[in-house]
């Protein structure tokens, strides 16, 4: 059965903007003389800009204010967001649920600014469109504010709705605001937080969605 609501989580999930956001971090870090990590991309799926740079100044030395090295990210990746892709598949079912009367929003841990960029670079902006925003909460996820301020922007009880998300950190948020979570990680075979489906493909996706 097709739910009353469904809230997505937008980098990696909406749009393919993770290889965007380890790019611009790269160039963050290398910009002020730090070393990127290996497992860059893995320690900072899914988390807030402030967590990161707390990771930054906590493990790599960071020296600078959070406004500057912020800004330093941020640069780069907005003028390398026009070339931003959608996930495959997402659009289609997005724009399906639409059409279907589904509510919907996007529910991201990225900045106001972020999300505003994503969404006109892959035509997903309309009237009324629902979006939570990292600025538009006190807590990120894996708090389970975001998804439950999604709950009260469409009006449906959060029971009812489906959270969608490509990071642990995301599908353990959708999963205490009480929703129906569905992991839908960037690579088949990933293993989710307990509780989670776990979609390995858009068409899993949607079966899941009743689609």
């Amino acid at each position: 059965m097709t739910p009353r609501a469904v809230f997505w989580d937008m980098d990696g999930t909406l749009t393919d903007s993770e290889p965007l956001h380890d790019a611009a971090l790269v160039s963050a870090m290398r910009s002020v003389g730090l070393t990127p990590p290996s497992d860059l991309h893995a320690r900072v799926l899914g988390q807030t800009a402030a967590c990161v740079y707390a990771m930054m100044r906590d493990e790599f030395g960071l020296d600078m204010p959070f406004d500057r090295w912020i800004a330093l990210k941020y640069d780069y990746y907005l003028s390398h967001v026009d070339g931003l892709k959608p996930r495959p598949g997402a659009l289609e079912i997005f724009r399906e649920l639409k059409a279907r009367g589904v509510a919907q929003a996007v529910v991201s841990n990225s900045d106001r600014l972020i999300v505003d960029a994503n969404l006109r670079a892959v035509s997903l902006s309309y009237a009324g469109m629902k979006t939570v925003s990292r600025n538009d909460v006190r807590e990120g996820k894996p708090h389970p504010e975001p998804f439950l301020r999604a709950a009260w922007l469409v009006g449906v009880d959060p029971a009812d709705a489906v959270a969608i998300d490509d990071s642990v950190t995301g599908a353990s948020a959708g999963l205490a605001a009480g929703m129906k979570t569905v992991f839908w990680p960037e690579r088949s075979g990933m293993k989710g937080p307990d509780g989670a489906l776990v979609a390995d493909s858009a068409e899993q996706l949607r079966a899941m969605l009743g689609l």
